[in-house]
């Protein structure tokens, strides 16, 4: 889950429970006065100050993901996380605004994803990075690089299909 997703399911969540009350009790809000709200890491607990009337308690389980992917910040974090990476790297030269670059990083993901923590995705805004850009000779976008050890193994320029994308994986594999 991204660091925006969480609360607003905390939110979803909080919303769910007051909209249970409210159809046993009438509005919520002449409620949210007398009680206080405690959001704890193992769940949602409503309690009085003077005496608990009615408590809930739900339990979210979070999932470890596969973290393979990460944003560039600067040309140090580019040296220590790609070029010094004992694991290979994509390396994704990309644009907000550019639409290949966004349906090439979700079939990449998705690839790389079934390679279970095998290839790490670095993407590269080359707005935000322009030295990085012009350091590797990006002139278009999508840009990607396969990088072994600090080298560049292969690339390709444009929009590719999964099949593709997989025997483009296989070459950074491979012994």
């Amino acid at each position: 889950m991204c660091q925006y997703q969480k609360p607003m399911a905390q939110r979803l969540m909080l919303r769910r429970l007051l909209s249970s009350f409210e159809s046993i009790t009438g509005p919520v809000r002449h409620f949210r006065s007398c009680f206080s709200l405690c959001i704890q890491t193992r769940g949602l607990v409503f309690t009085s100050s003077a005496k608990p009337f009615l408590t809930a308690t739900r339990t979210v389980h979070v999932s470890h993901t596969c973290r393979v992917t990460f944003n560039v910040q600067n040309k140090n974090d580019f040296q220590d996380r790609v070029v010094g990476s004992e694991t290979p790297v994509i390396v994704d030269f990309h644009a907000q605004w550019c639409g290949p670059c966004k349906i090439l990083g979700t079939r990449m993901e998705k690839v790389v994803a079934k390679q279970q923590g095998k290839i790490l995705i670095a993407k590269v805004d080359i707005d935000d990075h322009t030295d990085l850009a012009l350091e590797y000779q990006v002139s278009a976008v999508p840009t990607v690089f396969a990088m072994k050890n600090g080298t560049i193994i292969d690339q390709f320029v444009g929009i590719k299909e999964e099949d593709q994308l997989e025997a483009f994986l296989k070459k950074l594999i491979a012994p």
